[in-house]
């Protein structure tokens, strides 16, 4: 007997690949507004450790753009006065920067241990049958992206389910073919970072 989750080789593998950055063909250069962001962010460091900004500028390229492009790196490498090299080990370190388009909610899982053993795997796999998209992957209609991503930082409540920018806490596998139908109605309004069992019925 193991109180340690089973683990899904090929799902661990298909995990650790990171995937260049896409080039769309698309020119990207940052907004005024995301420019002056990104600009008084950067004053936080010494004029010498303006790329200790990197992972600020490529948070900011996924809020605008969805995710970064390699024509995106090549603007945040000029605009952070570094080599593209740079910020691409910076893009590929991250796992919470995306390389490739993602759905319009960004649902992720936390498979962390304490997670893992409530049952998050369940709830990663209820999940991709309930948005119809394979853990990893993004729906035919571009709505939901699914992906697993190590702690969310609740610990004690979960398994954690995070939707872009808001969470849910203690989302059983029982709970995700409502959790799917509430965001198609709802969006993120449907994940409130409350015990799930209060607002979701």
């Amino acid at each position: 007997m193991t109180f340690h989750p089973k683990i899904d080789k090929a799902r661990e593998a298909g995990r650790s690949a990171r995937a260049l950055p896409a080039d769309d063909g698309q020119p990207f250069a940052f907004t005024p507004e995301n420019r002056a962001r990104l600009e008084e962010i950067a004053k936080g460091y010494p004029p010498n450790r303006r790329r200790s900004a990197i992972l600020a500028a490529l948070y900011l390229v996924q809020f605008q753009r969805g995710y970064v492009t390699s024509n995106a790196i090549r603007h945040v490498a000029e605009t952070m006065g570094c080599t593209p090299a740079e910020v691409e080990d910076v893009a590929s370190f991250h796992t919470m920067i995306s390389t490739r388009p993602r759905g319009k909610y960004v649902v992720q899982v936390c498979r962390t241990l304490s997670c893992a053993l409530r049952g998050a795997e369940r709830v990663a796999e209820e999940l991709a049958a309930a948005l119809g998209t394979p853990v990893g992957g993004t729906d035919p209609s571009g709505t939901f992206t699914l992906i697993e991503v190590e702690c969310l930082g609740a610990c004690d409540r979960g398994p954690v389910v995070m939707v872009n920018d808001s969470w849910q806490e203690c989302v059983r596998p029982e709970d995700a073919r409502k959790l799917a139908d509430a965001l198609r109605t709802r969006g993120e309004a449907a994940v409130s970072g409350c015990h799930w069992k209060n607002v979701g019925g």
